[in-house]
């Protein structure tokens, strides 16, 4: 076992701090402009490959990045199981251990992003196999998968890196760094799929490049700025406590994207089932919807880091407020983001395309986009709210729960109501997810926290 800094030896007692409005949207308004930058990427690299009138090319590169996103979900740990780990040290006053929690992370990112490469002729026989896409979509979804996957490693360090920063609410760092690779990403992507002609591999190799150099900024300002070598402790890095917890609450993190993707997956699977233009049409609207995630992602993250830090500081006041203020700025943002939607919506919809009957399928689903700001809310905080505080085994168990209810009202209603289902499954899928958390919250609470503190 490692020997404590004089920084925690009092991890013991209570270390009050209050949570305030202020606070909040320190963290939560730079992650939010961060986060919005992501879906804004989506948006670009579907507005250049739509801008070329082809709905199979443009349903490729939707699968790719969703084969992306089920990959990088499985890691979603790296970024968020660090945030609450970190968080809770820094409640504890060990800074040390803030350290210890990066350099495990980075470790495990780097072996999984070069696994990823060794076994890209697997992924890509297990998304064709699973999507099953015609032709043309499995052309362009082939070519953005095998290019863009040369960056795993770095797009897998950068979770780490945002993991500690967002753990100690350094928010207007996350902010540059995302600023940087999601800036390189767009500029490259409307340069070289449109100006130079590269379609899918030109967004692909935009995504690449800025996935790169975002990695290599943050690990330098790291080392040479933060204090991430000064404080490495090889003894302490693989302790065996802090060690094991990691697994434990990435095991858990993991199952549970694994759980969320395969959501996914199968609402893009059903939709190719339903023609190219559903799957077309959906395609667009799932980048309103990642719109709703990362809008709201900036105050999830703030209850995420909130919650972590009251519960390694074992102060139960800040936990309580952390969860009022984060909900109220959540709801905040939701009711806009709907409005928005239901507003301009169509708008946007003829930006992302050309396709007449894309354009028209995409603007009739465009109400359930909207209602996913509202349901998606609770179902967003209270996964941050459990992660932050490390209570993965419920986090896990209820997303079971929620995609039992998902597979039950899609193939339950799929016959009658068509795209409906999907997007009625989807809305249902996110409802339960917050529901079931916030009933189990109270016990949870009163198991951490002393009576009285």
């Amino acid at each position: 076992m490692f020997k404590p800094d004089n920084d925690a030896l009092e991890t013991s007692l209570v270390r009050p701090f209050n949570v305030t409005h202020r606070m909040v949207l320190t963290i939560a308004i730079p992650m939010t402009l961060a986060g919005m930058t992501t879906p804004l990427l989506g948006l670009v690299d579907t507005g250049v490959i739509g801008q070329l009138g082809n709905a199979g090319m443009l349903g490729g590169l939707a699968m790719g990045a969703l084969v992306f996103d089920c990959l990088f979900s499985v890691f979603g740990f790296l970024r968020s199981g660090t945030t609450g780990l970190v968080a809770q040290a820094m409640g504890r006053g060990d800074r040390t251990e803030e350290i210890m929690v990066f350099w495990r992370a980075i470790i495990v990112a780097l072996v999984a992003g070069l696994l990823m490469i060794a076994i890209l002729p697997l992924t890509l026989y297990a998304a064709n196999d699973i999507l099953k896409p015609t032709s043309d979509t499995a052309k362009a979804l082939n070519e953005y998968v095998s290019i863009r996957m040369i960056s795993a490693p770095m797009a897998l360090v950068n979770f780490s890196v945002l993991g500690l920063l967002l753990g100690r609410g350094k928010g207007l760092f996350g902010l540059a760094l995302q600023f940087l690779l999601n800036g390189i990403n767009i500029i490259l992507a409307l340069t070289l799929g449109l100006g130079l002609g590269w379609e899918v591999s030109g967004v692909a190799w935009a995504t690449v490049t800025g996935e790169t150099v975002a990695a290599i900024t943050g690990m330098t300002v790291l080392i040479w700025r933060g204090g991430a070598l000064r404080k490495l402790d090889v003894n302490r890095l693989f302790d065996k406590a802090g060690m094991w917890r990691m697994i434990v609450i990435s095991r858990d993190i993991m199952i549970r994207s694994l759980l969320l993707m395969s959501t996914y997956v199968f609402f893009a699977r059903v939709g190719n089932e339903m023609g190219t233009i559903t799957l077309a049409a959906n395609a667009v609207l799932m980048n309103f919807y990642l719109v709703v995630g990362f809008f709201l992602e900036g105050v999830t993250i703030a209850a995420e880091q909130l919650a972590g830090r009251a519960v390694g500081a074992r102060y139960s006041p800040a936990f309580r407020r952390s969860i009022q203020l984060t909900f109220f700025w959540g709801m905040v943002m939701a009711l806009v983001m709907g409005l928005i939607f239901l507003a301009f919506g169509d708008r946007l919809v003829n930006i992302l395309t050309t396709e007449p009957d894309v354009r028209q399928m995409a603007v009739y689903y465009l109400p359930w986009v909207s209602l996913t700001a509202l349901t998606g809310l609770y179902a967003f905080q209270m996964d941050s709210i459990f992660i932050g505080a490390s209570w993965s085994k419920d986090m896990r168990n209820m997303m079971f729960l929620s995609l039992f209810v998902f597979f039950g009202v899609l193939y339950g209603t799929r016959d009658w109501l068509g795209n409906h289902s999907l997007w009625l499954a989807l809305n249902m899928f996110l409802f339960i997810r917050g529901v079931t958390l916030s009933a189990m919250l109270p016990r949870r609470y009163r198991g951490e926290f002393p009576a009285g503190l």
